[in-house]
């Protein structure tokens, strides 16, 4: 079967076009993939959103003059695509050089333009660099699996085997954080960085089991959206936990990063506040 990434724009020489040019945009299925993890697209077992933030957004107003903004998106969960992210940076450079009358049109047009290759609703967000800095950083919240002093395989696979629960603590609420996520592109190879908390309920999560479960993903060739899925997925079917929410933050790469989340529960969205690695 042909590989639907064969004709996206990533890992390829792409010129930086000197036009507007929305057909850039390409969709990836994300069906595809939640079909190895076991999941129907007509019953997802979570909600959630992938927070996009652009810092190299720039037009130009009605008199020819460079405008900038940082723009967040949101991509509902369960749109039916995720968009390649090289050709969404290629799309947002085609307005470099492209006129509107106003910031508000233009997020009108990247409103639509996403949203119509995503197949959802997508909100969009522009910030001027002063609104962006007062909004600060934050590292996530919760107990810092890193801590704890473990020796690991180096060449170890991910292996959903190493999650388990501690029946003997009873039941609890606990948020975890781990800054060792790392995955890869699944087209490129290039590593992928991420800070990853993880909130439950249900039998207490073996941490050390954790931990080595998160950093045997060091390999693993996922898009950052899937990564995020496959985890909330091996830790629902691992350690049955009543609620479970998981929320990566990657560093930015080509002036974008990407920040999924996914609950099965009425949690909160957050607050997409940058961390320092961000």
């Amino acid at each position: 079967m042909k590989n639907p990434l064969d004709q996206a724009p990533l890992g390829k020489n792409s010129l930086t076009p000197n036009q507007y040019s929305p057909e850039i945009l390409f969709p990836i299925s994300r069906s595809i993939n939640r079909q190895l993890l076991g999941i129907q697209e007509d019953s997802l077992p979570f909600f959630g959103i992938d927070i996009w933030n652009a810092y190299e957004l720039s037009w130009l107003n009605s008199k020819g003059k460079p405008q900038i903004a940082i723009a967040s998106f949101m991509v509902p969960a369960n749109s039916p695509n995720i968009i390649e992210s090289k050709s969404w940076k290629l799309y947002l450079n085609s307005l470099n050089n492209h006129s509107f009358a106003s910031a508000d049109e233009l997020a009108s047009v990247l409103k639509r333009d996403l949203s119509k290759v995503a197949g959802a609703s997508v909100n969009v967000q522009l910030h001027s660099p002063h609104h962006q800095s007062s909004l600060g950083m934050q590292e996530l919240e919760g107990e810092l699996l890193d801590r704890l002093d473990i020796e690991i395989n180096p060449n170890q696979l991910p292996d959903a085997s190493l999650l388990s629960v501690d029946s003997t603590l009873g039941m609890v609420e606990q948020c975890l954080v781990s800054h060792l996520l790392r995955s890869n592109c699944p087209v490129t190879g290039q590593p992928d960085w991420a800070s990853i908390q993880i909130k439950y309920a249900g039998l207490s999560i073996n941490e050390e089991g954790l931990l080595r479960y998160l950093i045997s993903l060091r390999e693993h060739q996922e898009f950052h959206e899937h990564c995020v899925e496959k985890i909330f997925m091996d830790i629902k079917e691992k350690c049955r936990p009543s609620k479970l929410s998981v929320y990566a933050r990657y560093t930015r790469r080509g002036g974008i990063d990407i920040n999924p989340f996914r609950a099965d529960y009425n949690a909160e969205w957050p607050d997409n506040k940058r961390h320092s690695r961000q």
